[in-house]
């Protein structure tokens, strides 16, 4: 089994970053990475990330921008 993030615009047209990853051996390191990376794609142009089990896309879209509370 190999994890990979798929990097997308919002608009879901399928982004290449700079120094893309190569596969995780597991979930765990997969989600570890974007954890320290995500800032990174962000200002490389990636708007939302999904993550791919081999060719089965297991959770996604997550976007890469912080959640805005309303103005109370």
């Amino acid at each position: 089994m190999a994890w990979t993030w798929r990097f997308e615009k919002s608009d879901g047209t399928e982004v290449r970053p700079a120094s893309p990853p190569e596969e995780f051996p597991t979930q765990g390191d997969a989600e570890s990475w974007i954890g320290e990376s995500w800032k990174d794609l962000q200002e490389e142009g990636v708007d939302q990330v999904f993550l791919l089990e081999d060719d089965t896309e297991i959770y996604g879209p997550m976007s890469l921008h912080a959640e805005t509370e309303p103005a109370e």
